[in-house]
């Protein structure tokens, strides 16, 4: 028999996916950690920049200690690996993302695809592919890099 889902549903911040034998949950900004190792696995390595990196924007974004961002990045980390289907529970993240969060995760993830320094053809290609996931509209997207372009070259943290 196959296990597959019965009805995934959202329930405030969480995604509950239950099949015939369990029921798992996951909250927002699991979701949102899972996207930025999602991104940053894509040229098929994490560099120690970009861990670095999404400690940092989880823990800031969220208002975690950095405790609390490493617990739940290694738990994102551990669970990619362990999911062939992070596509079907990211597609469901863009049903409880606002626009503004939508750009918030898109800067977050060209954040973290520049923490090392390279910025490689595969990387943008996962991260494109992300945001198309994450239901991220090309008008949103744009304002993302203008955002991230301004913050990054002015130095401004507060997005203009």
């Amino acid at each position: 028999m196959v296990n597959e889902p019965i009805d995934p549903r959202f329930e405030g911040n969480q995604l509950i996916i239950e099949t015939s034998s369990e029921t798992e949950v996951y909250d927002a900004q699991f979701l949102v950690a899972a996207l930025l190792v999602y991104v940053a696995k894509g040229d098929g390595v994490i560099t120690p920049q970009e861990s670095d990196r999404m400690l940092e924007l989880i823990g800031e974004h969220f208002h975690l200690r950095s405790a609390e961002s490493l617990e739940l990045l290694t738990r994102a980390m551990t669970s990619i690996a362990e999911n062939p289907d992070l596509d079907s529970l990211l597609r469901e993240l863009s049903q409880v993302l606002s626009d503004i969060d939508k750009e918030d995760v898109a800067v977050m993830m060209m954040k973290v695809i520049a923490a090392d320094g390279r910025t490689d053809a595969d990387e943008m290609e996962k991260m494109r592919a992300a945001g198309e996931l994450v239901g991220i509209s090309a008008r949103i997207m744009h304002s993302a890099y203008d955002r991230y372009f301004a913050e990054t070259f002015s130095g401004d943290d507060n997005g203009g």
